[in-house]
């Protein structure tokens, strides 16, 4: 349908029509599932009524071939205008094929990789009847206190809009009606919901526009630009105004300067949650507030349907909010050829085909071993085949791998590290014990621990987070492993046998009592379905690890926030002169992280030489070219992440120590030597200044190239 036969279709509808296009419920609210008459309390609570069911425009978290269609049909069997409805879930990390969790995926810095996990997901998504995702997750995130860094990809702007783009086009592909196996991407959560006060997730976001246009936007940008058909809501305020009712940012940034012109919908009920905040008296303020702002679909409260209209009646909302609101939704529907095929690409029998295949769960893998970072190793990794081992810990034989917002996936489809480890030690001894819970022990446990790994040659730990101690709703004071688990380690350490740890969880932690206790650590992060096969196959070194952080590892929660792109300070501590009292620093504790971003090791060694800079001076318009040698050193083939990070030295508003601006991956043989070669142009050098122009300074820009933000070769140019 054309732009003027949508208009003509919303002119046939009344206005009680148009405002329930702009409410989405949940399935159990309509006809066609097994709700037999369970609906009628949460309908009467909400406020609403059958009709406006019968003309609500979208439904949440439907999933299922058979269920959606039922729904579908006997919607349009009652539906006057037959404008079909759209389904949408949160398929975040994979539908039932899971892969690692985004921080994870953001650590393989394979955006190919991610776009392929995202086609992947919509594909199973697509013939189990969803038509929009919300996702990607893009907000930039420096506290892993927030349980929802699992659903990041990192603290770092650039990276982020790279990972951003790749999973747009990943669950878009390039036309959503010629492509039914595809789905509308939502870019969330907007704007700047990844720095909540205190790491505490819904909590007041408070900086400056200045920061915000800097570091947070660029990802939901970068998303929009590469085409993502829908943005949600943050719950979170902006400059004192929850960003659901934040017309600055939704009109003026999102609508006005973006350009963008698709569906914009509110986070679960985060337009009633207005009145919370305090920017709302009751929910027709909020409902006044949400369409002002721009908002086209209200997710599970009744404000827009119990209010627009007398709001409308009473003159103080126009009612061509409204159409524009229901043209953006019916365009969308129109996008994803509903009005054509109201059951899209919902299929029983090929959903039985495409779901969980075989070769879903191979890319699942492949995602997961290039995901896992290694953070030590004292050489005691990769086993040897003929080794004694015990695999001891909670997660030893645990299936709970999938991490948080794991759709339909299903913990009894993920294999154990035990079980995949047990597989590829066929010339060894695999003997396992759990040792401790989570967060508790008892003697038993460990008891039975040390008389397993009694006569080991290497204990491997597989320690972590449950899936429930992240994701949303999972913020943490604490960031180290619960007790239990480090007395385990304590124990263990008294058999003097190497050490080798296994982390599962989906946040960076506070490593003490592992990483010092221990000879190796590897992040597994939440790994996925056939994470624990991609785990065993690193352990055993028939792969070799090559993810990087990309968060960075704090020493201890205090002092979180910290992150690689940094300002200096007035008064910055010289590290020869650590004595030094009236500088930037703790007088307990380092200023740097554990772990920088960009960090991890392989099971070889790669050497950085001859820096080359192609000039000592760029204009406008020219470019310099930044080459390096890389060199294996070791006795294995390994993947090297080269990156290119500059610094601004003298600016009008003071620039971070490092910034990324590009990186290259190596695979070199051992002896092999490779050129990692970028390209930088004045374009990278600019900044928002205080008056938010986006321009570059001319003056000196040091240039980094390096293995992780901190060990680097550096060279120097002018900007003139």
């Amino acid at each position: 349908m054309d732009i003027q036969q949508l208009k003509g279709l919303i002119e046939q509808m009344t206005l009680d029509e148009k405002i329930a296009q702009l409410l989405q419920l949940t399935a159990h609210f309509h006809e066609g599932t097994d709700n037999e008459g369970q609906v009628t309390g949460p309908m009467e609570e909400m406020g609403i009524t059958e009709s406006m069911v019968r003309a609500s425009g979208s439904v949440l978290g439907l999933s299922g071939a058979q269920a959606v269609i039922d729904v579908q049909n006997a919607y349009l069997q009652k539906n006057r205008l037959g404008i079909p409805l759209m389904f949408m879930a949160d398929v975040v990390h994979g539908f039932k094929t899971i892969f690692p969790i985004p921080l994870a995926i953001g650590c393989s810095w394979d955006t190919d990789l991610a776009e392929k996990s995202a086609e992947i997901a919509a594909k199973e998504s697509a013939v189990s009847g969803i038509h929009v995702t919300f996702a990607p997750m893009v907000d930039l995130v420096r506290d892993p206190r927030w349980g929802r860094v699992m659903e990041t990809t990192g603290e770092d702007p650039y990276l982020n809009s790279l990972f951003a783009k790749a999973f747009v086009r990943g669950y878009q592909g390039d036309r959503l009606k010629e492509n039914p196996d595809r789905l509308a991407a939502c870019v969330k959560h907007f704007a700047a919901y990844g720095a909540p006060e205190g790491g505490r997730d819904y909590n007041t976001v408070n900086m400056s526009e200045r920061q915000l246009r800097e570091y947070y936007l660029p990802a939901y940008k970068a998303a929009l630009d590469e085409g993502c058909e829908m943005v949600m809501t943050s719950f979170n305020t902006v400059d004192g105004i929850p960003a659901t009712g934040n017309e600055k940012l939704m009109r003026g940034i999102l609508r006005d300067e973006w350009n963008f012109d698709g569906v914009l919908i509110s986070d679960w009920a985060s337009i009633r949650e207005m009145i919370a905040h305090g920017a709302a008296e009751d929910d027709r303020e909020a409902a006044y507030r949400a369409i002002r702002a721009g908002v086209d679909i209200e997710m599970m409260t009744p404000c827009y349907v119990r209010h627009l209209p007398e709001l409308i009646e009473s003159g103080r909302v126009d009612e061509a909010l409204i159409d524009e609101a229901v043209l953006r939704i019916l365009r969308l529907k129109d996008k994803l050829g509903l009005f054509e095929n109201p059951l899209r690409a919902a299929d029983p029998d090929r959903e039985r085909e495409v779901v969980f295949c075989a070769e879903h769960r191979q890319a699942a893998y492949e995602l997961a071993a290039k995901s896992s970072v290694l953070l030590k190793n004292n050489g005691v990794l990769p086993l040897r085949a003929d080794a004694n081992v015990a695999l001891i810990g909670p997660f030893a034989q645990s299936n709970d791998i999938l991490g948080w917002w794991s759709c339909v996936g299903s913990k009894e489809d993920a294999a154990s590290l035990g079980l995949s480890l047990k597989e590829r030690l066929a010339e060894g001894k695999l003997r396992s014990a759990e040792g401790c819970g989570i967060d508790s022990m008892t003697q038993e446990q460990l008891n039975e621990a040390l008389e397993t790994a009694q006569n080991a040659d290497i204990i491997v730990l597989a320690l972590g987070e449950e899936s429930a101690m992240s994701g949303e709703g999972g913020s943490r004071t604490n960031i180290r492993l619960p007790e239990a688990q480090l007395e385990l380690v304590k124990q263990l350490k008294t058999l003097g046998r190497p050490l080798a740890a296994v982390i599962f969880n989906g946040r960076p932690l506070d490593l003490h009592g592992i990483f010092e206790e221990t000879d190796a650590v590897l992040e597994a992060w939440f790994p996925g379905s056939e994470g624990g096969a991609a785990i065993a196959d690193i352990l055993v070194g028939r792969v070799n690890p090559s993810a990087r952080l990309t968060m960075s590892f704090p020493q201890s929660a205090g002092q979180i926030p910290v992150y690689y792109n940094h300002f200096n300070t007035g008064r910055p501590m010289d590290p020869q002169k650590t004595e030094e009292r009236y500088v930037s620093k703790y007088i307990d504790s380092p200023n740097e992280p554990l772990l920088p971003f960009g960090f991890g090791l392989s099971y070889t060694t790669f050497e950085y030489s001859d820096l080359k800079i192609s000039g000592h001076e760029m204009k406008a318009g020219e470019s310099l070219t930044v080459q390096v040698k890389v060199t294996n050193t070791g006795e294995r083939d390994g993947v090297e992440t080269v990156q290119l990070y500059i610094r601004d030295v003298a600016a009008e508003v003071v620039r971070p120590l490092r910034e990324l601006k590009g990186f290259e991956k190596l695979a070199l043989a051992p002896g092999e030597s490779g050129i990692a070669s970028f390209t930088l142009t004045e374009e990278q050098l600019r900044y928002h200044h205080s008056d938010l122009s986006f321009t570059s300074d001319p003056g000196t820009f040091q240039v980094f190239v390096g293995s992780n933000c901190r060990d680097t070769l550096s060279g120097s140019f002018k900007l003139i």
